[in-house]
């Protein structure tokens, strides 16, 4: 007879299989905790990896503030474009044209203002140049011969088709600004041209800054815009296609970093749309007019500025664009500037030509030296030199034993917080005298 199966074991205590299972509720509820303490651990570490990078950019950034090189001000220059009158070729016309775009890159100049004398208005740089006698075209010219240098090289095909304005732009000299650059030439900043090329949704436009490669940017743009890119210090790997860039305002260069970029040209209708049209919120909050009937700089007593505006008169003079412009009542030009002033004092010849007052061997030099710097404004200490014998002389002995160098006269003062620099020089202990006028 087959024995009977004995019963599963389902009592409390000494039945084990309850046991068990108790056992086994209780090392899952264990585990569940430290699956739950485990991840909030890892939220915490997520956070606090989260804050120290923060803290990390936020020093970084605060870093490059303290360590910012930049510029905060601005130089502009306004002539009339009928000093091209004055030539008496078309290749004298261009080379003229020439030697006022690198004399305005070699002093750093941020805007040059064409205006017209004789109060035609000449807005726009559509057209061609007549010749000479007709009233506006002279600004024309003159303004697209100076965008053509400024722009750089490998972006000239794409914004200057051929115009007879440029027939004999191949003369001229090139003005090699920082922002011409080569191929190979490592930057923070470079200018480009969008392309007309599609790209994946998303995306941004694809740019060509002159190099090997092509510049991916973080936004979409219209193909044929003119762009100042800044590239990542980061780059994709060398078998990447391409390069990755961010678009940045075209002033960055100057107030981020200090570098000289180029000017922009503007073209005024007569010489109160100079001071009307003026690119700035506030205007120019420092005016100086050129003239041999101009007073004394001995007796100047410049103020700050953040923008500043340098106007030359033509072959007659400022005078002439006062008395052509119908928006002026007045009858003397001096009237309108903050200074009016004679750089050229017993000057040998009746006149001085416009392109010659933006020489380097004029002897009129402009110091700057920097106040206590504030993020609103940099205040500086002005000095003008009359003489290469003064320059010369310039020594800095420190901050607080600094002598002005002989030969010239204090602007304005304050008390001097780093070595001396100069308007048309990066920050420097060792200033390297440049020209203004």
């Amino acid at each position: 007879m087959a024995e009977r199966p004995k019963k599963r074991p389902c009592g409390p205590g000494e039945h084990g299989q309850r046991v068990e299972w108790r056992k086994w509720k209780q090392q899952k509820k264990e585990e569940k905790k430290k699956w739950k303490d485990l991840k909030v651990m890892k939220k915490l570490e997520r956070q606090r990896a989260q804050e120290e990078q923060a803290k990390r950019q936020e020093e970084e950034e605060a870093a490059a503030q303290r360590s910012d090189r930049g510029r905060p001000y601005t130089l502009s220059v306004a002539l009339p474009g009928s000093i091209l009158d004055n030539a008496q070729s078309p290749e004298l016309r261009t080379y003229l044209a020439g030697q006022i775009a690198r004399a305005c890159a070699i002093f750093r100049v941020d805007e040059i203002v064409v205006f017209d004398e004789e109060g035609q208005d000449s807005k726009t740089v559509e057209g061609e140049f007549k010749g000479v006698g007709k009233k506006g075209q002279a600004c024309v010219q003159l303004a697209r011969i100076l965008q053509y240098l400024e722009c750089p090289q490998y972006l000239r095909k794409a914004f200057f088709p051929k115009h007879q304005d440029l027939q004999f732009a191949g003369i001229l000299n090139p003005l090699d600004s920082p922002h011409h650059m080569r191929q190979d030439e490592e930057s923070e900043f470079r200018e480009g041209v969008v392309v007309d090329r599609p790209t994946k949704a998303g995306h941004g436009s694809l740019v060509n800054c002159g190099m090997k490669k092509e510049v991916k940017i973080d936004k979409k743009l219209e193909p044929g815009l003119r762009v100042t890119v800044r590239l990542n210090q980061k780059q994709l790997p060398p078998e990447c296609k391409t390069y990755k860039g961010t678009v940045v305002s075209s002033q960055d260069p100057r107030t981020k970093a200090g570098l000289y970029w180029g000017y922009t040209v503007r073209l005024a209708s007569c010489l109160s749309a100079v001071f009307a049209e003026a690119p700035f919120q506030d205007g120019y909050d420092l005016t100086i007019g050129t003239s041999e009937r101009g007073s004394s700089m001995a007796s100047a007593q410049l103020p700050s500025f953040r923008h500043a505006l340098v106007v030359f008169g033509g072959l007659q003079g400022l005078e002439a664009g006062v008395d052509a412009d119908p928006n002026l009542e007045v009858s003397e030009p001096s009237v309108l500037f903050d200074f009016y002033v004679n750089t050229c004092p017993n000057q040998g010849s009746r006149t001085i030509r416009t392109e010659v007052s933006h020489r380097r061997r004029h002897p009129v030099l402009l110091v700057i030296h920097p106040w206590a710097f504030s993020q609103d404004l940099l205040k500086y200490s002005m000095y003008f030199c009359t003489s290469e014998e003064g320059t010369r002389s310039h020594e800095t002995t420190g901050v607080d034993g600094y002598e002005p160098p002989r030969g010239c006269w204090e602007l304005n003062s304050g008390p001097l917080e780093k070595q001396p620099v100069l308007l048309t020089s990066e920050l420097s202990s060792q200033p390297q005298f440049k020209c203004l006028f």
